[in-house]
Formats: C-alpha cells, sequence, structure tokens
C-alpha cells in the first residue's frame, strides 16, 4: 500500500464516526426533501375526526424520507468503510460496492421487487463510481502552504 494512500485511512474519524455522520445527514436531507414533496402535493380534505390533516401528512411524508435517506447513508457508508478496512485500499470499487448494497436493500425493499432492487443497486454504484473515479483530490500535495492572507510583513512606509 501507498504511504499516500495510509494518510487517508489514518483520518481522526473512526468508521463509526463516519457511519454516524452518514445516517444523520441521510436523516436531515431527507427530512428536507420529504418537506418539499409534501409541500408539490395538494391538502387533503378536512375530515371530521382528524386535527391539521396537511400537517399530519406533511410530517409523515418528512419522517419517511428521512428515515430511507438516513438508511441508505448509513449503509453506504457502513459498507464502503467495511471494505476499506478489510481491503486496505481506498478506490472506487469501495463505493461502488457501497451503493449497489445501499439501493439493492433499502430501495429493492420499498419497491418490493427485484428488478427494482438490481435497479436502483445499479444506479447508486454507477453514481458512485462516477463520483469517486475524480481521484477525490481538490489540489496537488506539492509541500507549499496556501494562506488566504500574506505572511510577508509589510513595512509601515507602505501602509
Amino acid at each position: 500500500m501507498d504511504p499516500s494512500e495510509l494518510r487517508y485511512l489514518e483520518d481522526e474519524d473512526t468508521s463509526t464516526m463516519k457511519v454516524i455522520k452518514g445516517t444523520t445527514m441521510g436523516l436531515i436531507v431527507g427530512t428536507i426533501w420529504g418537506t418539499i414533496v409534501a409541500s408539490w402535493h395538494d391538502v387533503p380534505r378536512v375530515e371530521k375526526h382528524v386535527a391539521l390533516p396537511g400537517l399530519i401528512r406533511t410530517l409523515r411524508m418528512m419522517g419517511n424520507y428521512g428515515a430511507t435517506f438516513a438508511a441508505v447513508g448509513g449503509v453506504y457508508i457502513g459498507v464502503e468503510q467495511l471494505l476499506q478496512n478489510y481491503r486496505m485500499k481506498r478506490d472506487l470499487f469501495n463505493g461502488a460496492i457501497g451503493g449497489f448494497v445501499a439501493g439493492a436493500t433499502i430501495l429493492g425493499y420499498k419497491g418490493r421487487s427485484i428488478n427494482t432492487a438490481i435497479k436502483a443497486g445499479a444506479t447508486l454504484a454507477a453514481t458512485s463510481a462516477f463520483i469517486d473515479s475524480g481521484e477525490q483530490t481538490t489540489r496537488i500535495d506539492n509541500g507549499k502552504e496556501y494562506f488566504p492572507y500574506t505572511t510577508k510583513k509589510r513595512s509601515t512606509i507602505e501602509s
């Protein structure tokens, strides 16, 4: 294993913390998305013994989407971290397999068909592989430090 790859394995976040963060982020994004989807639907008619039917339906949709996104995020990150620690590699295959497992189990279960499970798993795997194929770097480590400010001292005459 390359020493450059070891620094990615030696994060300050443990695998458990990454799963918790992924699940929490999925819950937050799913809840927000559930709110948006609920606002697109018509408000149900007012029934005799149901108080605030629109609010109840909105909260139900928020919870449903939030739980689904949280489960997908948790399973995806969990499988990815499990494979990363098992294989001692950080590459696009970990994310692709994690995406397939998350899509096939969670979204396949909600769709209640094998065909849906395979399609959802393949879609999430392809999306993850496409995103991870960019080497996950934003700049090249050439040993220089870049500051958002200047470190050079100015003389009092210039100011």
